[in-house]
């Protein structure tokens, strides 16, 4: 399957608990990679990955956006979003999206 690393990353952070933070540092590290490597692939993936996958995806949008500089990764997170209204509302995630757009156009 075309997105296996990136759903066995999100998996891997989503099992580690919140209170080991040394642990979520690490993952969040790697998802940023990851995630920022092939942006094109990430757009992607973004428009098939299920709502969970959003959610925890969301932990590291800003630190992707910093690495990018794509604005097509924030119109890509801003469809998503709307895919996924309830978790957008439940995790604040238009906030992160909001915050990486910002970042986007402070670095162009």
């Amino acid at each position: 399957m075309q997105f296996d690393e990136f759903r066995e990353i999100i998996k891997n952070r989503a099992s580690v608990d919140d209170e080991w933070y040394s642990e979520i540092e690490k993952y969040w590290k790697e998802m940023t990679e990851l995630f920022s490597a092939d942006i094109s692939k990430t757009i992607e993936f973004l428009n098939v990955c299920t709502a969970d996958e959003f959610s925890w995806l969301s932990e590291v949008i800003e630190d992707i956006a910093k690495k990018t500089h794509s604005k097509e990764f924030i119109v890509a997170l801003r469809k998503t979003a709307d895919r996924f209204p309830d978790e957008t509302q439940q995790y604040n995630i238009a906030d992160f999206i909001d915050s990486a757009e910002c970042i986007v156009d402070d670095m162009q």
